[in-house]
């Protein structure tokens, strides 16, 4: 049973998007109480028979961006933040195996020894198999988001929706800490999201998305629990469809 009563959840295959700062607290890049957590809420789901992918950021370690600003060249930053992607995997790698939960990582950056080669049909085997696939690495292209290659990615597996983990619980008309009466949206097509000019994710994803009809859900990854409560109900966060 799911969290909410149902006998089955809404979807059979999702791409979790996690920024980096999701796995990190205040001591320290990577915080293993956070990792742990996540791979619990992540294993619960794939217990209700659910594929999950996973595309990791790296805010956690390095921005190319704010790199730039102190000189540092931005393809420069932007590969050390595709690397640092592909940290935050095999952390997460690990700890999902040491749970006893299979899982794969697959990147577009190749590294011999250490991870697999990205390959769509090779992600969706695993997939089908019962195992969490990690897609670190971003695209492997600099200049382009991890926002976009999540969109990218599910895209390419035939996932039936985006979660995009974020620090808020859904889509505000304007943003919560700024201003008191700000109004949270349940539900938004892609095109009320981009006339009412909502900052849902970065714009290339986002029109992605919308030109493949891929369902998106944004929600608090803070709040326990919230994986299984986004799969089982349409009552958490913000659901975004054509």
């Amino acid at each position: 049973m799911t969290s909410d009563g149902n006998s089955s959840p809404l979807y059979k295959r999702v791409l979790l998007k996690l920024s980096g700062e999701a796995l990190r607290d205040e001591d320290g890049a990577i915080s293993p109480k956070i990792i742990k957590r996540l791979v619990d809420e992540v294993g619960e789901v794939v217990s209700l028979g659910v594929q999950v992918a996973i595309v990791p950021g790296a805010g956690n370690f390095c921005r190319g961006a704010e790199l730039s600003k102190i000189g540092l060249n931005r393809i420069t930053g932007d590969h050390m933040g595709m690397v640092a992607t592909i940290l935050n995997a095999l952390a997460l790698r690990d700890v999902f195996e040491n749970h006893g939960i299979a899982c794969r990582v697959l990147s577009p950056i190749p590294l011999n020894g250490m991870v697999g080669t990205f390959d769509r049909r090779k992600a969706i085997y695993h997939l089908e198999q019962g195992r969490v696939v990690i897609i670190p690495g971003g695209t492997g292209n600099p200049l382009v988001t991890t926002d976009s290659a999540a969109s990218l990615r599910s895209i390419e597996i035939e996932a039936d929706a985006l979660l995009k983990a974020t620090q808020v619980d859904g889509v505000y008309s304007a943003d919560p800490e700024k201003d008191p009466n700000a109004t949270k949206y349940s539900k938004l097509t892609y095109k009320e999201a981009l006339d009412k000019e909502l900052a849902v994710m970065d714009l290339t994803a986002f029109c992605q998305c919308r030109d493949h009809s891929m369902e998106m859900r944004i929600f608090n990854i803070e709040k326990p629990g919230v994986i299984a409560n986004v799969v089982s109900s349409y009552d958490e966060g913000t659901v975004v469809k054509a």
